[in-house]
């Protein structure tokens, strides 16, 4: 099966033309900075994946979706002549709330349900409900389906989803922890596991996706049991531009003093803090990294503020683990900044977290899923490459064929 897969982001777009049957990828895009004046899409074709870069400022997410669909029909590198040679389409969405616990075909009433969800992940659901239906018009008989970050943390223990608010809160307006990136989390899991050459549901994890938007997993026996994220994605560690967690009186003292309205202080806490708000040079960690080694004071408190809440996440997971056999980076900084797990674990080695600094810093493994603690670390590191495309791809297989059974 031909399977487009749209991973929509808050500021990028991610996607892949993959068929299943042999899990072949032939056709990758990164859509990065969306929004800003540094925004550009590269898209490149099997076998050579040659990027070709495109521009895409002034351009929303969904709009750069259709840039994309464009390039697939007219570029003679194209593996498709048409998008009617799509089998299916596999949308990535980040909250699903208690409507979806699984991947679901995108019908009229699951189309209204995901609405009903933007409130949830208010920087990334309505980029992908807006692909969703540009899709809907463009390809009107290919199924969509919607594969949710939120799926993975529906194990979660009441203890570790309610909040301790007036339990009408919960009742009326379900509100209650969600979490987010379930999908890398489920992967990083058990490529984790592949690693140490153990079955999945003899373990214990601790998940690190940590990207321009981040959160950690507890992952036993296979499944999550905490999060970091919570009702939405603004909750836990400092992010891109995200504050994570805060002293919630603060909402209420800047909006008194400043006269600030809902969405004002929405705006503040989603795009205009986290690494952002403290370095004053960009939300994106390379740059920030960039800025710091050249004695930039601001850069380099965002990434000891940045390095402080992700130890003490872990801490937090090593707590509420019975066990603890290993701890997985992910995504753009856990995979690709030595440095700053470097830092993280420098923190963490009291706990039985001992890095490796030479394989910590061996760039011929980059890209590569590897263990990056010394061997006789009580408890090991790893570094997983996500590949959520291929496992949207995968559900998107999954759910397209019963159709037809």
């Amino acid at each position: 099966m031909l399977v487009l897969v749209v991973n929509a982001g808050s500021s990028s777009l991610k996607s892949q033309l993959i068929e299943t049957d042999g899990k072949v990828v032939s056709m990758k895009c990164l859509a990065e900075k969306v929004g800003t004046d540094e925004a550009c899409m590269n898209i490149s074709f099997a076998p050579d994946f040659q990027k070709v870069r495109y521009n895409a400022v002034g351009m929303t997410v969904a709009q750069c979706l259709g840039k994309l669909l464009d390039v697939m029909v007219d570029d003679p590198e194209s593996p498709i002549s048409g998008l009617s040679q799509i089998d299916a389409v596999g949308n990535r969405i980040v909250a699903g709330g208690e409507y979806f616990t699984k991947a679901s075909l995108i019908d009229a009433d699951a189309r209204a349900k995901l609405s009903l969800c933007e409130e949830l992940a208010p920087l990334h659901n309505p980029a992908a409900d807006a692909c969703i239906d540009m899709l809907m018009e463009l390809l009107p008989g290919t199924p969509q389906v919607a594969v949710f970050d939120t799926a993975f943390h529906a194990t979660m223990p009441p203890k570790a989803y309610m909040y301790p608010l007036p339990m009408r809160y919960y009742e009326e307006y379900h509100i209650r922890r969600y979490g987010a990136h379930g999908t890398s989390h489920r992967y990083a899991a058990q490529q984790a596991a592949n690693l140490l050459g153990r079955p999945l549901r003899d373990l214990g994890l601790i998940t690190c996706h940590l990207g321009n938007g981040g959160s950690i997993t507890a992952v036993n026996h296979g499944k999550s049991i905490d999060t970091s994220m919570g009702f939405t994605p603004l909750e836990g560690l400092m992010m891109g531009t995200r504050s994570g967690s805060i002293d919630p009186a603060i909402i209420t003292y800047i909006m008194r003093r400043e006269g600030k309205t809902f969405d004002e202080m929405d705006e503040i806490l989603n795009r205009e803090s986290g690494i952002l708000g403290i370095s004053g040079t960009s939300s994106d960690m390379r740059d920030v990294l960039e800025a710091a080694s050249k004695g930039d004071e601001r850069a380099e408190l965002a990434i000891d503020m940045y390095v402080y809440r992700v130890q003490k996440a872990i801490g937090g997971y090593y707590a509420a683990m019975t066990r603890t056999d290993a701890v997985v980076m992910t995504a753009g900084i856990g995979e690709n900044s030595a440095d700053l797990r470097e830092r993280i674990f420098e923190g963490l080695a009291h706990m039985g977290m001992i890095l490796d600094k030479e394989r910590n810093q061996f760039e011929g493994a980059v890209g590569a899923n590897r263990i990056i603690s010394i061997d006789d670390s009580p408890i090991r590191i790893c570094v997983v490459t996500t590949d959520e495309e291929m496992r949207i791809a995968r559900e998107t297989d999954n759910l397209v064929s019963q159709m037809g059974d």
